[in-house]
């Protein structure tokens, strides 16, 4: 089980934030973090972000996927509706950051994200939600309007003790380098995406 190993206020871009780090003990190098906007009221409905890292896309601004949009995008409404960030270090779906890397490479010879998992031997996708629920109860929190379009993120609320009041998207328009991925994650994955993919 993960626990809230330290905290401190950091300021960023978006305003002051608590970080806490999450993890089974303190020899744990990569932990997960919880942003948690200054002034939150845990009696009241907290908007909440559940994101996997994602090296390329949160920090190098890869155009290969819309992580790091939805993370700007995420902070910015969480500054502004005093609520919270949950970033699991699950990168690349939970195959890591050098399997994403083949994954690529085989994308790039025509594979969609899932194949490419597929033909490395992977799973599809690895991830464990439950330790955001884990955080979230250690922070007090009761009640949330979840952004996300994954259905799967969506379900580990459903069945944990939080209660889910509203489902916010949080989409990204399609651009020409994402698109593929875009459509493999609507069309096969069941992500709730309003654009039309009919390339």
């Amino acid at each position: 089980m993960i626990k809230k190993i330290s905290e401190a206020s950091v300021p960023t871009e978006w305003g002051r934030f608590n970080m806490a780090a999450y993890a089974e003990d303190e020899s744990q190098v990569m932990p997960h973090i919880a942003m948690i906007a200054k002034g939150i009221d845990v009696e009241k409905t907290i908007i909440v972000r559940i994101h996997s890292e994602c090296i390329t896309g949160d920090l190098f601004h890869s155009q290969r996927c819309d992580c790091g949009k939805q993370l700007e995008s995420a902070m910015n409404i969480i500054s502004e509706d005093r609520g919270v960030l949950i970033y699991l270090r699950q990168e690349g779906r939970g195959i890591g950051i050098i399997n994403k890397l083949k994954a690529y490479n085989l994308q790039d010879k025509g594979f969609d994200t899932i194949e490419a998992n597929k033909e490395l031997g992977l799973e599809v996708d690895s991830r464990n939600y439950s330790l955001a629920v884990t955080i979230l109860k250690d922070l007090g929190i009761k009640k949330i309007n979840l952004l996300t379009n994954n259905p799967d993120k969506i379900k580990a609320i459903e069945d944990s003790d939080i209660e889910l009041v509203n489902r916010l998207p949080l989409e990204i328009k399609p651009i020409e380098a994402n698109y593929k991925y875009l459509k493999t994650k609507k069309e096969e994955l069941g992500h709730i995406l309003d654009a039309n993919y009919t390339k």
